[in-house]
C-alpha cells in the first residue's frame, strides 16, 4: 500500500447534516456559521451578501454570486469561455490530471478556475476577473493566466479599469513550470496597463496564497481585502519551522497585512460595490452606459 493510499484509507466520513451546507456555498435551507455556529436562513444570508448576520463572518462564495454582487444587473459579458486546460506534463498522482479536470468541470460547470469578462458598475465600464476556489482551490494554471492576461490587455486597449477578485491556493502543481510562467505573464500585462495610467484594483478574499499573492494579487494601485481573509505566500507552519519563531495569532490575516502596509483598505462585502464605484469616480472613470461588445453571443453570467 502506498503512503497516499494509506492516508486515504484513514480519512473518516464527516457526520451527515441535514440542510446545513458547509462554507463552500452549497445549497440548503439553512447555513451554519463556521465562526460563531449561528444557524441562519439561507435567503437571509444571501440578502446580506453571504455575511453572517450575527458575527460578520464572510462565507466563501462562488464566481457567479461574486459577479452578481459586484456588477450592474445583466451587464456581465464573459470572455474566452472556450479556453480549456490541457495536460502538458502528462501528470498523474493518485488520479490522472485529465480526470481531475473533468471531475471539477462537471462539479462546477466551469472550464477552469477563473471567470473573466466586461461589465458595468453604476454604468461605468470595467474589466472583471473572478477566481473560483471551487475549481482545484482556485489554483493558477495556464488557462487562468491566459484568461487574465487577455482580460488585462483588452482593458488596456479600451482604457477600462480592472478588478480581479483573488481566491487561490497558488500555482497549480500539475502544470509545473507552465503554471509558474503565468505569474510573469499577468504581471507584465499589468505593468503595461499601469504605464497607460489606468486603474487596477485587486480584491483579496479568503484564501489568497502562493504564487497569486506573489504576483498580480499585490500589484494593485489600491489593494482591497475582505475582513479576516487569509492572505500570504508560504504556509504558517513552514514559516515557523524556517524562522524557528512563533508567529502572531493574527498573522496572514487581512487586518495584519493592513497594519503592515500590504493592504490599503478592508471592505465588508455588502459595501464593496459602493466602494469600487467611488474609487472609479475618484480616478476619473466615466459613465459610458452599456458596454458595446463583439462578445454578445456568449451567455451572460449571473442574474
Amino acid at each position: 500500500m502506498s503512503l497516499l493510499d494509506w492516508f486515504a484509507s484513514r480519512k473518516r466520513e464527516a457526520p451527515a447534516t441535514r440542510n446545513l451546507p458547509d462554507d463552500s456555498g452549497s445549497d440548503g435551507l439553512w447555513k451554519k456559521c463556521t465562526n460563531c455556529n449561528e444557524v441562519s436562513y439561507t435567503k437571509d444570508l444571501l440578502a446580506n451578501a453571504s455575511v453572517c448576520l450575527k458575527c460578520g463572518h464572510h462565507f466563501r462564495i462562488d464566481s457567479r454570486e461574486r459577479i452578481r454582487l459586484l456588477v450592474d444587473e445583466g451587464s456581465f459579458q464573459p470572455l474566452d469561455e472556450h479556453l480549456c486546460p490541457t495536460d502538458p506534463l502528462d501528470f498523474r498522482d493518485r488520479k490522472a490530471y485529465t480526470d481531475r479536470l473533468r471531475d471539477y468541470q462537471k462539479a462546477t460547470a466551469l472550464k477552469d478556475g477563473v471567470v473573466t469578462g466586461l461589465a458595468t458598475l453604476h454604468a461605468m465600464p470595467m474589466a472583471l476577473g473572478v477566481m473560483d476556489f471551487r475549481f482545484m482551490g482556485g489554483s493558477m494554471g495556464s488557462v487562468v493566466g491566459e484568461k487574465l492576461t487577455r482580460l488585462v490587455e483588452m482593458a488596456t486597449q479600451r482604457r477600462y479599469p480592472i478588478v480581479i477578485v483573488c481566491a487561490s491556493g497558488g500555482a497549480r502543481m500539475q502544470e509545473g513550470l507552465f503554471s509558474l510562467m503565468q505569474m510573469a505573464k499577468v504581471a507584465g500585462a499589468l505593468h503595461r496597463h499601469r504605464q497607460a495610467e489606468l486603474l487596477y484594483i485587486p480584491l483579496l478574499t479568503d484564501p489568497t496564497t502562493g504564487g497569486v499573492t506573489a504576483s498580480f494579487a499585490m500589484l494593485g494601485d489600491l489593494n482591497l481585502a475582505e475582513p479576516k481573509a487569509m492572505i500570504g505566500f508560504a504556509g504558517r507552519r513552514v514559516i515557523e519551522q524556517t524562522l524557528r519563531e512563533k508567529l502572531p495569532a493574527d498573522f496572514q490575516t487581512a487586518e495584519y497585512l493592513q497594519e503592515h502596509g500590504f493592504v490599503d483598505c478592508i471592505v465588508e462585502r455588502p459595501r464593496q460595490r459602493a466602494v469600487l464605484a467611488d474609487l472609479f469616480r475618484i480616478h476619473g472613470v466615466q459613465d459610458q452606459g452599456t458596454i458595446p461588445s463583439a462578445h454578445r453571443p456568449n451567455a451572460v453570467v449571473g442574474n
